[in-house]
């Protein structure tokens, strides 16, 4: 096995220094980068609701200007939502999705690579609009009339337009990526009642953006148009509807929702069984569930658009799909109920943000099942129990999951353990963080305290209320920041973690932390839904060839199998290294702010260079190319 794990050291390796930075295209090199960026995104999100709640502290007050604000609540939920939730679940994915179905990299490295630095870009863009003071200040969703040219003449809707386009090239990447390295690089013997179900979680993510986000971008370039060359679109006046606007963005918006739930699902789905130390109850139904909630959600976007004035019908057939929600995510909870109670439960700190999200995301869930009720959501519909809603399902169910897998998997990208003692102080702070900041908001948007307020006056019952969810927005912070400062003292100074320090039930736990650039010595072949706890023989990444180990030491090579039954197909040829995907990210973002600037010299100049660099990128070499 030692001369096997050389000459793949040698094959993989891409070498250390700046050209090594820029054209890697190993995923977890990738993976990390999402992670990282991700977070720091977080933190200026952070940031931005911080100031939004100093400003609410007390009725009156004056610490932002009502622009400023609003800018503020703008970018912050553009931030979290696309630069932040999303990312920071592929992150996840690009990490572990191969690590789990025994591949040696995603289908499409370049293109994975090329997927992280667009994602930058995009938000490097989007938060250049501070600079110029004028960011994004029309709320996430962006509602027509308000965003038209006659309203908003300045860069900002432009900003938000072009930059929702530009993230969206890279998700849109990114999942078509997932959806390939899933169905075709699975390790022999991985059929599809064996695949992890935080593989299926991140599968019907994917599939979700696919079907989805191409609306968002539609609804973007329609408004662009209107902007820019004076179309119609959403212009009342000219013929056009600003309820299409609603239309097209809800139809995105409502699965942008789960899809940003459905790899945080998955990741719990993966820690429970280890620290209950049993297998998952109800594995079927629970992927059923999950592929059923990429499926409904398509059919619930007028669940945002019940106050619109829609006819009667519409709004009963909506209304009982939005209740049929309830069905799948109960199944899953119950299922995990039901694997902790009957198994032996061990109380790590990730299995601590793990039973955190089960509370808010049951909340979150039940007050969504009120929403689905059409009297209900028109009484609160703009009303700050939306916003306690909203969060306690987006906030609650995406960011415990993410600090879950930071404990969970962070000695496995490590290769050191994570202060259990400091890990349970953050998640006691964001727990009570958590509820102290936005279960206060549903008593004050029941007492008619309206969202998007910048500023309200005394006597109106809201004081205490929004007093107690500033109090909450600092201790949650703090939580934050214990686990930020547990993680980077633990690259240094933790405790070795070993191959598997949790006793992991998946593939990822039979290599090295963190793992080698070619992640397995041999590609393993799997005889169980749970094998690294079935087959010893996987220990240390280099299954024997007698037990069915594929050590293709002969190149840069994967294995690619059939889609049901996982039989071995064909040897893949992977890409190496490659400054590529760079240089197209750099041309196309000169176009991109070309376009913002209505400076069209500038914007064919990037074109230009765009296709230049996709011809260097697809240029024979005599190695592997990837279209």
């Amino acid at each position: 096995m030692a001369s096997y794990a050389e000459r793949l050291e040698l094959v993989w390796h891409e070498g250390t220094g700046l050209s090594a930075w820029a054209g890697t295209v190993d995923h977890k090199r990738i993976g990390l980068r999402y992670l990282y960026t991700g977070f720091v995104f977080f933190v200026l999100a952070g940031l931005e609701s911080t100031l939004m709640r100093v400003q609410l502290a007390a009725p009156g007050l004056e610490v932002l200007s009502p622009q400023t604000y609003n800018e503020l609540f703008s970018m912050h939920g553009v931030t979290m939502m696309f630069l932040v939730a999303t990312p920071i679940l592929s992150g996840f994915g690009n990490y572990f999705v191969p690590l789990m179905i025994g591949a040696r990299d995603m289908a499409f490295p370049r293109l994975n690579a090329f997927g992280y630095w667009v994602f930058l870009a995009a938000g490097v863009f989007l938060n250049s609009a501070f600079l110029v003071g004028q960011a994004p200040d029309d709320g996430w969703f962006n509602y027509l009339p308000l965003a038209s040219e006659q309203f908003t003449p300045t860069l900002a809707i432009d900003f938000y337009a072009l930059g929702l386009i530009f993230i969206g090239i890279s998700t849109t990447a990114g999942a078509i990526n997932f959806i390939v390295t899933i169905l075709k690089l699975r390790a022999p013997g991985m059929t599809l009642n064996r695949i992890p179900i935080f593989v299926w979680g991140e599968l019907a993510f994917a599939l979700t953006v696919v079907f989805a986000l191409p609306v968002l971008t539609v609804a973007n370039v329609f408004l662009e148009l209107e902007r820019k060359f004076g179309f119609h679109f959403y212009d009342a006046d000219g013929g056009g509807d600003p309820v299409l606007w609603q239309h097209l963005f809800w139809f995105f918006g409502h699965p942008e929702v789960y899809l940003i739930v459905l790899p945080a699902l998955g990741l719990v789905s993966s820690i429970i069984p280890t620290f209950s130390r049993r297998p998952m109850i109800g594995y079927t139904y629970i992927v059923l569930a999950e592929l059923f909630i990429f499926v409904i959600s398509f059919g619930v976007w007028v669940h945002h658009m019940f106050a619109v004035g829609l006819p009667t019908i519409a709004l009963g057939i909506i209304s009982a799909a939005s209740f049929m929600v309830v069905i799948p995510s109960g199944t899953q909870i119950f299922a995990w109920l039901a694997t902790m109670v009957s198994g032996r439960l061990v109380l790590s700190t990730a299995m601590h943000f793990v039973l955190g999200f089960l509370v808010l995301f049951v909340i979150g869930g039940l007050t969504g099942a009120m929403f689905s009720a059409v009297p209900f959501d028109q009484a609160t519909t703009d009303s700050y129990f939306v916003v306690a809603h909203f969060h306690y399902v987006l906030a609650g169910g995406a960011m415990f999951p993410m600090f879950a897998g930071l404990y969970y998997w962070g000695p496995k990208m490590l290769g050191h353990l994570l202060d259990e003692r400091l890990g349970k102080i953050s998640f006691w702070l964001m727990f009570v963080g958590f509820n102290l900041t936005f279960f206060p908001m549903h008593i004050a948007g029941l007492l008619g305290q309206p969202r998007r307020t910048y500023t309200y006056a005394s006597g109106l019952g809201w004081d205490l209320h929004n007093l107690l969810s500033t109090i909450g927005v600092f201790v949650l912070g703090a939580g934050i920041l214990v686990t930020f400062w547990n993680w980077f003292r633990s690259r240094a100074h933790g405790e070795p973690a070993g191959e598997d320090p949790w006793s992991g039930d998946t593939l990822e736990w039979t290599t090295t932390s963190p793992p080698p650039e070619y992640n397995f010595t041999t590609i393993p072949t799997v005889r169980s839904r749970e094998p690294a706890w079935d087959q010893p023989e996987l220990i240390g990444g280099a299954q024997p060839p007698e037990d069915g180990g594929r050590p293709l030491t002969d190149g840069h090579t994967t294995l690619a199998t059939t889609l049901a039954d996982a039989d071995p197909q064909a040897i893949v040829h992977m890409p190496h290294a490659s400054p590529w995907p760079l240089f197209l990210t750099l041309a196309l973002m000169l176009a991109f702010y070309g376009v913002l600037l209505s400076s069209w010299m500038v914007a064919a100049v990037g074109a230009v260079a765009s296709a230049g660099t996709l011809m260097g990128w697809l240029w024979p070499r005599g190695e592997t190319q990837e279209t």
